[in-house]
């Protein structure tokens, strides 16, 4: 039996727990490691595993990641058979509508399968931080028969909540899938990698796409199979990680500083591609301290950097202290600055003597809880915070924020702070 290489990578959904990071961009867009995009690793791993022809399904703002992904040339996927493919939902057919969902946008895309005479496909998700070679599960659901294979990994059983969680039996068959349930039965996940044998596939979606469902992978297309078809099982024992809200995303960058770091960005045996920004080398000033960090190219750290990722463009200027944080691309820190476990999104401005991630106060913030309440406070693109202010813990500060729309000495702990007069400029 032939496989046809043909990857759909889904990359179209809201991504809300990632807070302001996904509020203007799609998850697998958001900026990561230092200068990846989230996507980069999964089309890493297609690139790497020999496959060469991927269709990308995005609907939620494709802006940025159409722009970062471009025509693949950073994956050697700009070719005249196969290379990349972002395909968004559109509305001049009668065949197709906007997205109602992963399986949804599979169907939707379906003569894509079609026009390859593909027998078989991957289907990936494009929000994950790892490494695999996906010609091994290949390998594996062709000796199978199996209509499905589903690439599993372990977790915490407290963390198996969040995700699709697989019950197998000796065999590694698959007797059964709960999405997300509250009392996860144990920590055995899906990674939302599948191969799937394509007329298998198409029958569950066709006959998906006439009910009323969630049209979702894990909600309703796998269940399905499972009951009616052989879904098998494929193990994956090395690092993975879902970026699936900001104490998952911090977490995952702040690994990479380990000194035996699980998942060693320049591991060369498997590399990670990137679209890559033209910046000067980076900068190190001669009263400047770094320790157990991450600088690429195009920074100036004249200040303290400890344990902090900064993207390209970054800057920390003399006196200012840099801890536990994630300081995105040509974000500046002022003089005298303080940074403690802070998330800043692109080109933001921290005044001189500014401390940002202040005090002991833990607070969750009050409009998002479920998103800040471990310490991290977040800032959002091209917001400027002044000279002498204080922000607190668990903190959220909406994109394009001034200096005059803070409130005198700055925010406490917990506050949001978006006012009405950003949002009509």
């Amino acid at each position: 039996m032939s496989f046809v290489s043909y990857a759909m990578i889904l990359a179209g959904g809201l991504g809300s727990r990632l807070c302001l990071l996904s509020e203007k961009r799609a998850k697998p867009a958001v900026p990561f490691g230092g200068k990846y995009r989230i996507i980069d690793f999964t089309l890493s791993n297609c690139v790497n595993s020999g496959i060469f022809d991927v269709g990308i399904l995005t609907q939620y703002r494709p802006l940025s990641l159409r722009d970062h992904i471009g025509i693949g040339r950073p994956w050697d996927l700009d070719r005249k058979r196969g290379g990349v493919e972002l395909l968004q939902p559109f509305q001049g057919w009668a065949e197709t509508d906007w997205y109602r969902g992963t399986a949804d946008a599979v169907y939707q895309n379906w003569s894509r399968v079609g026009e390859r005479g593909a027998e078989h496909i991957l289907v990936l998700s494009g929000d994950h931080v790892y490494r695999m070679d996906y010609r091994e599960i290949i390998d594996a659901h062709l000796g199978s028969g199996a209509d499905a294979t589903v690439a599993i990994t372990d977790v915490p059983r407290s963390a198996a909540r969040e995700f699709g969680v697989v019950e197998t039996d000796g065999e590694g068959r698959i007797r059964g899938f709960l999405e997300k349930p509250e009392s996860p039965p144990s920590g055995r996940i899906s990674m939302g990698v599948y191969v799937f044998r394509a007329e298998a596939l198409f029958g569950a979606l066709r006959a998906d796409s006439e009910r009323s469902t969630a049209h979702d992978f894990g909600k309703s297309i796998l269940p399905e199979m499972i009951r009616g078809g052989r879904v098998i099982a494929f193990r994956h024992t090395t690092y993975w990680q879902d970026i699936g809200t900001l104490d998952s995303y911090y977490r995952a960058n702040l690994d990479l500083l380990e000194p035996d770091a699980r998942f060693p960005l320049e591991d060369p045996r498997w590399p990670i591609f990137t679209r890559s920004t033209e910046f000067p080398p980076a900068r190190v000033g001669t009263r400047a301290g770094i320790r157990t960090s991450i600088i690429t190219h195009g920074s100036i750290v004249n200040g303290t950097v400890e344990r902090s990722v900064l993207f390209p463009g970054a800057v920390v200027e003399e006196g200012a202290v840099v801890r536990d944080s994630i300081i995105m691309g040509e974000s500046w820190v002022g003089h005298g600055a303080r940074v403690d476990r802070v998330i800043l999104d692109k080109r933001v401005h921290v005044g001189a003597r500014a401390q940002v991630g202040a005090g002991e106060d833990f607070r969750p913030n009050r409009e998002c809880p479920e998103h800040l309440s471990s310490g991290i406070t977040i800032i959002g693109k091209e917001t400027r915070i002044p000279e002498g202010a204080s922000v607190g813990r668990n903190c959220r500060v909406a994109a394009k924020v001034i200096e005059e729309d803070f409130p005198e000495g700055g925010l406490a702990s917990g506050e949001v702070l978006e006012p009405e007069a950003r949002l009509s400029r």
